[in-house]
């Protein structure tokens, strides 16, 4: 891995495609580590996620040499400010998720990570002026088309999933103005996070209500939860510099399609008559939008 500043090539590499699949593969196995830790609370788990990626992010930082771009990173209050902003999405994003697998609710985890590129191209139209094809606008109509069957069908909006989508669309979306390398970002973000993971940690050792050290299992799992979360997320953001863009929105799909297979075979999660009509509606919309951004890309090089 590297995050010393290249020219960026509109192609793809058989370096930049080993990282991204490698990524996604671990992504989509995920749920099974996270469901070995779902008799342990959400936010316990987040904060150790915190805490034990702080280590490994920076022994990559010093192999890499690339200390000194965080330091001046914390020099900057922009920047802090700005990456306070994507710290705290993606530390809800890791409670949501966590939570979701912890209690039967993996499949809607997986849904929310299929509609994610929609509200990301949502976002797109919304805040930075980019206009959407009607494909895309068709694709964004079949979403939220699913989306309100699973809410008739429960009574309530899947919330697991909504969250999910809105928290990681706006961290990626806010991410891109971070003028910082991903290693060091992540790092950033992590280092933000990690005074009050590690005084809620206190908090439960002092009151009893902690799971680290009470067991040599649920501790090295935990300890593991830096691990799983670190390594994925820093391996994506390296192997995505060495890709199109087009070849990274067809690959963002194998995680959630992983999840999707999972919650369905392993935890037998029940796979009812509303998702049997939402979920191909999410999958008839990711064709669509991918189909119109691989024609948008074509035409853009002619």
């Amino acid at each position: 891995m590297t995050d010393a500043p290249v020219k960026p090539k509109n192609i793809d590499t058989p370096q930049g495609l080993a990282f991204a699949l490698a990524a996604y593969l671990m992504w989509g196995v995920m749920p099974l580590y996270m469901k070995m830790l779902a008799h342990i609370p959400p936010a316990e788990v987040v904060a150790h996620r915190v805490i034990w990626s702080v280590p490994i992010a920076a022994v990559v930082l010093i192999v890499l040499r690339r200390t000194q771009d965080l330091v001046e990173a914390l020099k900057s209050p922009r920047i802090l400010i700005m990456a306070c902003v994507t710290a705290a999405l993606v530390s809800v994003n890791w409670g949501i998720y966590v939570w979701s697998i912890a209690t039967d609710h993996a499949l809607d985890a997986a849904l929310g990570y299929y509609i994610n590129p929609l509200f990301s191209i949502t976002l797109g139209g919304l805040f930075l002026g980019e206009r959407l094809s009607r494909a895309q606008f068709a694709a964004i109509g079949l979403a939220a088309l699913a989306v309100a069957i699973l809410w008739w069908d429960a009574g309530t909006l899947p919330w697991a999933a909504v969250g999910l989508t809105v928290t990681w669309g706006f961290y990626a979306f806010f991410k891109k103005s971070l003028p910082v390398g991903p290693n060091q970002g992540f790092l950033l973000e992590v280092l933000i996070l990690l005074p009050p993971a590690l005084a809620y940690q206190f908090y439960l050792s002092t009151t009893g209500q902690g799971h680290f050290a009470g067991s040599g299992f649920d501790t090295a799992l935990l300890m593991g939860a830096g691990a799983v979360t670190a390594v994925p997320l820093m391996i994506y953001a390296n192997g995505a510099k060495l890709l199109r863009l087009s070849t990274i929105g067809i690959l963002q799909y194998i995680a959630p399609t992983m999840i999707f297979l999972v919650a369905v075979l392993v935890f037998d999660e029940p796979f009812g008559r509303a998702r049997m009509f939402a979920f191909p509606l999410i999958w008839a919309a990711l064709v669509i939008y991918s189909v119109s951004m691989w024609r948008q890309l074509r035409h853009s090089k002619m």
